[in-house]
């Protein structure tokens, strides 16, 4: 590894952002024989990659642009800490993505969204056993299945056409009263009546460790790491040049720009508008012991959190908070989704846990941006994955290297393209 000040930048492929987009993209090049330099403006994972709740979520091929989405956070909306909230001082900057989200809520849109996830998905499930077995990463990933919990009934009977839309996607599930949910996961409060169980489900057992084992999987692939700020590219027919904020940190033949939300501030340096947020999450870990039993992921669509056993404990987290990228957290979100979770679920114990903010990089359809530069052949955007960049990283690469490499892509990249906005 290295650092800006040890010489100029000059490499075939840059990757812009060091986490689980990056690393595996860099992976994937650098497995096909291309000399590739990381770039990362601080630390390997040091946003949502470290942080989320580990799962690698096949069955959330529903996008989060939904009629059904826009319905509930008309009542979220007003509460700042529910599950979908707006920070109302940062309007000015966060409206017009907001008014897109609201148009690819649009049941056309919606529509196509989920096609384009659902054929992300099923490359992803090819694409993810390849990358664990060239990295040695298979005993990472276990499969503990997912409970999808509801207070009633009703709430299930009015999410059963999104669940059957998941089963034609290829998640496996079965639905479960309240006798057999309990008898499957102790711990949980009476109210919870019915689930959906989803027993394929499988999650990495710490996304921060995980991260640093590709990282350094990197190192054995001959990929060198450059720890300084991308401020701006600059792109020509000979190749592209990477500027700092003290001048210019080198050159490469081509760039794959992977730098979550600040992605959208490198691409209008290029004249391309990347309608991307930080859409916030908050969680909290709790020591293993707080919740021994659980080893599954469990998720409260009604409430818009998860529980997950990771190898650092136990994670409560999820929520999304429209905000500026430079406003500071708001750790009551993390707070209010423990006093739910401690509400719903007895078995959670009373201790101290760690607070976390990390920004998830969001588009307006919800699906993620892949494809070149509007004016370059040689930039690449890898971006936008939500929710969704743990699941869908090795599949994102795949994309990446067949267009680095001029091959024909895996699956039809129109619907990933950054000009369909």
């Amino acid at each position: 590894m290295s650092s800006a000040d040890s010489g100029e930048l000059a490499t075939e492929v840059a990757v812009v952002g060091g986490g689980i987009i990056g690393l595996c993209i860099a992976e994937a090049l650098a497995d096909a024989g291309l000399e590739v330099t990381l770039v990362e403006k601080s630390r390997i994972a040091a946003g949502a990659s470290a942080g989320n709740a580990a799962g690698f979520a096949f069955s959330e091929v529903m996008p989060m642009a939904s009629p059904a989405t826009v319905r509930k956070a008309a009542g979220w909306f007003v509460d700042p800490t529910g599950p979908f909230a707006v920070v109302r001082g940062d309007l000015h900057r966060t409206a017009g993505w907001l008014l897109r989200f609201l148009f690819a809520a649009r049941r056309a849109t919606f529509d196509r969204s989920l096609q384009s996830l659902g054929a992300l998905m099923q490359l992803e499930q090819q694409c993810l056993p390849l990358l664990l077995e060239r990295a040695g990463l298979q005993h990472m990933v276990r499969e503990t299945g997912a409970l999808y919990l509801y207070q009633s009934r009703r709430a299930l009977q009015r999410e059963r056409a999104d669940w059957e839309r998941r089963r034609a996607h290829g998640t496996e599930f079965e639905l479960l009263e309240r006798s057999s949910l309990h008898a499957l996961q102790d711990g949980l409060s009476e109210r919870l009546v019915a689930a959906v169980h989803a027993p394929r489900f499988r999650m990495v057992t710490d996304p921060a460790a995980y991260c640093e084992a590709l990282h350094a999987r990197l190192s054995t692939l001959g990929v060198e790491t450059v720890y300084a700020p991308v401020e701006r590219l600059a792109a020509d027919a000979s190749g592209v040049s990477l500027q700092g904020g003290e001048g210019r940190l080198g050159r490469a033949e081509r760039v794959v720009v992977a730098a979550g939300p600040w992605s959208a501030r490198l691409a209008a340096g290029l004249g391309d508008r990347l309608p991307l947020v930080g859409e916030r999450g908050y969680n909290t870990t709790f020591p293993r012991d707080a919740f021994a039993s659980l080893e599954r992921l469990m998720f409260f669509a009604e409430h818009g959190f998860v529980i997950s056993p990771v190898a650092s404990g136990i994670r409560v987290g999820g929520a999304s908070e429209i905000a500026d990228l430079e406003r500071a957290p708001n750790f009551e979100r993390a707070r209010a989704m423990v006093r739910r979770a401690r509400d719903l679920v007895p078995g959670l114990a009373e201790c101290k846990g760690v607070e976390w903010m990390g920004m998830r990089p969001t588009t307006p359809d919800t699906v993620p941006i892949v494809g070149r530069a509007r004016d370059s052949g040689r930039v690449v955007y890898a971006c936008g994955h939500g929710h969704l960049g743990l699941t869908l990283a090795s599949s994102t690469a795949r994309l990446v290297a067949d267009l680095v490499l001029g091959r024909s892509p895996a699956i039809e990249l129109a619907a990933l393209a950054p000009g369909r906005f």
